[in-house]
């Protein structure tokens, strides 16, 4: 599965997710979107689903600053446009707010739904507060990696109280 980022520079680059990613060399920074990509978008139509893992061959997140983001959003990506289901944020500024995620915990959370848990794991193991977004979202990981569909995915964060 090749992670890129398409970053636009709004944050502090010390706490940037997305800069660390490149940096390990676990993503690739890139300046264009091809029309294959699958992009996390927290205003898209459509949910991340596991049966997506077979045409899915990369996921790029898009870094902006949540401030920023529905500016950022409201631009037309080249590709398919994909968003999480609802998860607690487990990084220590948005800690345990739904959907307020960074880069890092985005792209994770879509690789555990994909079915790539191992490498959700090693990219969340890089930050300090990794291990608190899969803490907090356990259970929810998995009852979304077992969904078929976004009506099944919506039962689910109501189940949670997530809506």
């Amino acid at each position: 599965m090749q992670i890129q980022v398409l970053m636009f520079e709004q944050d502090d680059p010390t706490k940037c997710t997305a800069a660390k990613l490149v940096k390990f060399g676990i993503a690739r920074r890139i300046k264009h979107l091809k029309g294959t990509d699958v992009i996390l978008n927290p205003f898209a139509s459509e949910f991340v689903l596991q049966s997506d893992k077979e045409k899915t061959h990369s996921i790029t997140g898009i870094d902006c600053s949540w401030e920023l983001a529905q500016d950022t959003f409201l631009k037309k990506f080249t590709g398919i446009s994909k968003k999480l289901p609802p998860l607690l944020a487990g990084n220590p500024v948005n800690y345990s707010k739904i959907g307020k995620l960074t880069t890092a915990e985005a792209i994770s959370g879509a690789l555990y739904i994909l079915g790539h848990k191992d490498l959700a794991n090693s990219i969340l193991n890089k930050f300090k507060w990794g291990h608190t977004f899969l803490d907090l979202n356990q259970y929810l990981l998995e009852d979304y990696f077992n969904a078929k569909t976004s009506d099944d995915v919506m039962m689910i964060s109501q189940e949670y109280g997530l809506n």
